[in-house]
């Protein structure tokens, strides 16, 4: 096994997750199996309670693991599926030892951080990179490690440590350092010492990088490199310059572009490796695909405008997936990404006494937007503005993505103003509420917060009657793995569907992370007004899919679909929801045909045409 550490120094948030993510994607091109592994010096078990404010989205895979949101860079760019181990949290791995301790494992020994802490670290490193991540089934070539924090943060010293053992672990040409510092820039003028004493702090920890990584906001320029290649004792072509960049899917090029390939090649020794050949040209043809994507000129008149209404707009990452999604929908259709950021808060009533000019700006990108999207959230704040949102996406014929939270403040709305349940609400919101459409899961545990959502991936099953589904049709001509059509085969254990099931539709698999339902006890009356529940899970019991018949696109979603988003292969409802704010979902609808990912999984070199604006080789 090979290993490439990616460290940062000086602060933290200055792009690690992009340069490992796009360093996997190049030796991914290679033909090389890559797997990724984040490390997270927090006491934390895992991401599950952490507030998004604090420290972004919190990502969920498919066996449930709430996870730090890097691990979605490594599977959008990667192509992989990874698990909750793939994640190494400080607090993971003290509870660990602890536990260990407490059962004598250590024999009497003095537990100490070295070497029990650092070998447990080593270890766990070892055994989840030989887990197989991708189609291939294979264990994979090369593990991508990410080192959250800033070196010579007291929390990270033990991971260092563990690192700097893990280097000589793993042996001569198995292993390479990155190390990430910022360029910061003071009367237009790129300063270099930070990046110097990042590294001097590196070294004396232990750790030699073999690369640098200089983050920067402009170019940067050859005097700048051969200042920091001189005072870091290294060559100039060990310097990388990874500057600001239109969209960060095109770094990948701008570190190929700088040799990047090329070291990774002398210092791994790649070319000993024995890559088979088919595995080199899906590499390839993975490769121009991207590159054909991600440096297309996009008309900057043709954009598509969209309001995203939430709860966390003061921390864009809270919703890095749901961009990032935004973002892949809007290439797919050849449209310019405009996101508007909305408070909820500032939509309601008491803002419009509070802060007017806010309130008014805030519903003047509401009503102006192409599309309205209301993603996931937790609580009370900014609810009753959200559900203002969606009651004008519906009245307005203006194309509406609800995701979990989203979904079920549109049923709240449409039983308020549709079905002449005034006094409908949610029980998250309102446990005393007379008429409480949204109701906690029976299932749930009201006592402890950690791991005890419904989550993870799970069956979506689109019901009988549900044929003129815009999102139906997205997924059922998808030949994607996430995907299952003509039905399911069950075996003799396997429960049996509910008798409202089209076995003939394709079943979703999706991503989920919900405490809170649509409460069942109201859905014929919701259904008979209208609002159709076009997917349900396997039970027939839990609602998953909302969607208005007689609107462009009014679909609500209990899933989070941003999880399995990904650059070659957009999210059906984010490409729709896209698509009809563009005007663009009839074409759509009429060209999809299949994954292009596993066209070239399958060595098809077939090319990308661009057709009335919409690209034509996506679902």
């Amino acid at each position: 096994m090979k290993y490439v550490l990616v460290s940062g120094g000086v602060m933290s948030g200055i792009g690690k997750g992009i340069i490992a993510s796009s360093t996997g994607l190049l030796l991914k091109t290679l033909g090389l199996k890559v797997t990724s592994i984040k490390i997270d010096p927090y006491l934390n078990i895992d991401a599950g309670t952490m507030a998004p404010t604090e420290h972004g989205e919190v990502f969920v895979l498919d066996d449930g693991g709430e996870v730090d949101l890097d691990l979605g860079n490594y599977e959008r760019y990667l192509n992989i599926t990874l698990t909750r181990n793939n994640n190494i949290t400080t607090g993971k791995m003290m509870k660990i030892v602890s536990e260990k301790e407490r059962k004598g494992d250590y024999l009497g020994r003095t537990v100490q951080v070295v070497p029990h802490l650092t070998d447990l670290i080593q270890d766990t490193i070892q055994n989840v990179a030989q887990v197989p991540v991708d189609d291939t089934k294979e264990t994979p070539d090369i593990c991508i490690i990410e080192l959250g924090g800033t070196v010579g943060d007291i929390e990270s010293a033990s991971h260092i440590e563990a690192m700097r053992q893990l280097r000589r672990r793993a042996g001569k040409g198995n292993f390479l350092h990155i190390h990430v510092c910022p360029i910061i820039l003071s009367h237009g003028e790129q300063k270099t010492k930070p990046t110097q004493q990042a590294i001097r702090d590196v070294r004396s920890a232990g750790l030699k990088p073999h690369l640098i990584a200089c983050r920067c906001e402009t170019k940067l320029e050859t005097t700048t490199t051969d200042k920091i290649a001189m005072y870091c004792q290294v060559e100039p072509e060990q310097v990388i310059a990874v500057h600001d960049l239109p969209l960060t899917y095109q770094v990948p090029a701008l570190l190929e572009g700088q040799g990047l390939v090329a070291s990774l090649r002398k210092v791994l020794r790649l070319d000993a490796l024995d890559i088979r050949q088919e595995y080199q040209k899906r590499g390839a043809a993975i490769w121009n695909q991207w590159q054909e994507i991600t440096s297309s000129n996009i008309n900057p008149s043709q954009s598509v405008k969209i309001a995203l209404v939430g709860k966390y707009t003061s921390l864009h990452d809270a919703y890095l997936s749901v961009i990032k999604s935004l973002e892949h929908a809007s290439m797919a259709c050849g449209r310019k990404l405009e996101l508007l950021w909305v408070d909820a808060s500032l939509l309601e009533d008491d803002a419009r006494q509070n802060s007017p000019t806010e309130h008014y700006k805030a519903w003047h990108d509401v009503t102006s937007a192409n599309g309205i999207l209301v993603p996931g959230g937790f609580g009370t704040r900014g609810t009753e503005g959200m559900v203002g949102a969606a009651k004008h996406a519906r009245e307005n014929k203006i194309p509406y993505l609800g995701i979990c939270l989203g979904m079920q403040l549109a049923v709240i709305e449409y039983a308020r103003n549709v079905c002449g349940f005034s006094q409908a609400g949610s029980e998250e919101v309102d446990k005393s509420a007379p008429e409480r459409v949204v109701i906690f899961m029976p299932e749930g545990d009201k006592n402890n917060m950690g791991g005890t959502m419904r989550l993870g991936l799970r069956e979506t099953h689109f019901q009988l009657g549900s044929e003129w589904s815009k999102l139906r049709t997205l997924y059922g001509k998808s030949m994607s793995k996430r995907v299952l059509t003509n039905g399911r085969a069950h075996s003799p254990t396997s429960p049996p569907l509910s008798a409202t099931t089209d076995t003939e539709a394709p079943i979703i698999l999706e991503r989920h992370r919900h405490r809170y339902e649509v409460n069942p006890d109201y859905v014929e009356r919701l259904a008979a007004k209208g609002l159709s529940f076009v997917a349900k899970d396997d039970k027939g019991e839990r609602m998953e899919i909302i969607e208005l018949a007689d609107h462009p696109w009014y679909v609500g979603v209990q899933f989070h679909p941003e999880y399995l988003s990904r650059v070659l292969e957009p999210s059906k409802p984010y490409l729709g929801f896209v698509a009809a704010s563009s005007g663009l979902l009839p074409q759509m609808m009429a060209k999809v045909k299949g994954s292009k990912v596993l066209e070239m999984v399958n060595g098809s070199e077939t090319k990308v045409p661009i057709l009335n604006g919409a690209r034509d080789f996506i679902l």
